[in-house]
């Protein structure tokens, strides 16, 4: 008998799902509310630069197990690149003051006790303060777990946790950020070298997975909303887009992977985060220096990462709420003197042509009171399961997080077939 897989939402949980499920020999139909695949992680033309650029700068590490399973199962693992060893780059733009993080390839964080490889005036004694991450509850603060202060914060820990909970790290989660923290620093260098997809983010995570779907028999679906689930007794029965119905047969199986919104919406009495954070991303056009390295992090300006692609210079900036109003031209030109000054790029050229990109509900807040209100998987319906970055992953909105709820409602789909 033919299994159908319904996915409501084309972003990267959605995908992965539907990847998951169409290998399991589901016949996966992924229906998208609007005019294009991937959500927040996605590649488009932009007219103001003539380039290809990404919605978002996103960067994996070779430790995220879920995402880089992901890529493999669509053939595009080559795609995220990266350097051989795991060594990050810093700047510090208020003093000037470069160095570079180097986590070896090992399995352990031997790297701590070489003071040429860890970070600058820092001690064994303040890594050991960062411990109490790794076993604290998602009830508690990052502020209240370790000490939001010193050099080793200002020039590692902020920028990590920042980056990851996308606020300000001493009123976030401590139990995310110490997941974080063990799959990553803890983990060694063999877990943290930094993976970037060079040719966008659309080319490696999000075409070819729509492109093994349409070969395995099933379909994408572009601006096909969904409005209602039509409830059967303890399954859902059909699902009623804008213009038109499908019957949900008694095999088949509903994924829904939309943000936390609409999941509300089409799911009256969803328990969801309520509090989001902006990201702001900034796109240059400029030639690299030749000898850039992929990533930079930047402390003590405005921007916090500068990612060096093939004619192009890009920024992030997280917990970017106080920039979201801010003129456009000039939030530009105040990235773009960090960015001269993060790419030693000498006497600031002028602004080049350039676009922002600025995400107001980015994120769900990573704090403990909303982490509170992440649901899992399991609806109360047989045959609807939940994916998506603000489920309850363990982990705080990252591709890894989006990937991995993904991963888990097709495994339940597939466990509750078998059972």
């Amino acid at each position: 008998m033919q299994k159908n897989a319904h996915i409501i939402g084309a972003g990267i949980s959605g995908l992965s799902a539907a990847v998951r499920l169409a290998n399991a020999n589901y016949t996966v139909h992924v229906h998208e509310a609007t005019q294009q695949a991937g959500g927040r992680c996605r590649s488009y033309f932009d007219a103001a630069t003539n380039l290809t650029i990404d919605n978002g700068n996103h960067l994996l590490l070779s430790g995220n197990r879920h995402a880089l399973a992901y890529a493999k199962s669509i053939g595009t693992e080559a795609g995220l690149v990266g350097p051989k060893r795991a060594q990050f780059p810093f700047v510090d733009l208020s003093t000037g003051q470069r160095w570079q993080l180097d986590l070896g390839e090992g399995r352990l964080p031997l790297w701590v006790f070489d003071e040429a490889r860890r970070v600058p005036d820092t001690g064994l004694l303040d890594y050991l303060a960062l411990m109490p991450l790794i076993w604290a509850g998602t009830d508690k603060l990052v502020g209240k777990a370790i000490p939001c202060e010193g050099t080793l914060y200002r020039r590692l820990v902020q920028p990590l946790l920042l980056a990851a909970l996308n606020v300000d790290p001493p009123e976030g989660s401590a139990g995310l950020a110490g997941a974080i923290v063990r799959e990553t620093l803890l983990a060694g260098g063999q877990a943290c070298r930094p993976l970037i997809a060079r040719d966008g983010l659309s080319a490696v995570l999000v075409e070819p997975a729509i492109k093994l779907l349409q070969d395995k028999g099933g379909s994408v679906q572009l601006g096909h909303e969904l409005r209602e689930f039509a409830i059967a007794g303890d399954k859902v029965g059909e699902l009623k887009f804008g213009g038109d119905s499908m019957a949900v047969g008694a095999g088949d199986v509903v994924v829904l992977a939309v943000p936390p919104r609409p999941a509300a919406s089409l799911l009256p009495g969803l328990k969801t985060p309520s509090k989001f954070r902006a990201i702001v991303n900034a796109h240059f056009r400029f030639d690299p220096p030749r000898d850039a390295p992929p990533l930079v992090g930047v402390v003590g300006g405005l921007v916090e990462w500068l990612f060096a692609f093939p004619q192009r210079l890009s920024v992030t900036i997280s917990n970017g709420d106080q920039l979201i109003d801010l003129p456009r031209e000039e939030l530009a030109q105040a990235i773009w003197q960090d960015v001269c000054k993060a790419a030693g790029l000498p006497g600031e050229p002028a602004l080049p042509p350039w676009q922002i990109v600025r995400e107001r509900r980015a994120t769900f807040e990573a704090t403990p009171e909303q982490n509170a209100l992440r649901p899992g998987p399991v609806t109360a319906y047989k045959n609807l399961f939940l994916a998506g970055d603000w489920t309850d992953t363990g982990l705080p909105a990252t591709i890894e997080g989006s990937v991995r709820s993904g991963d888990r409602a097709a495994d339940l789909v597939l466990s509750r077939q078998h059972a």
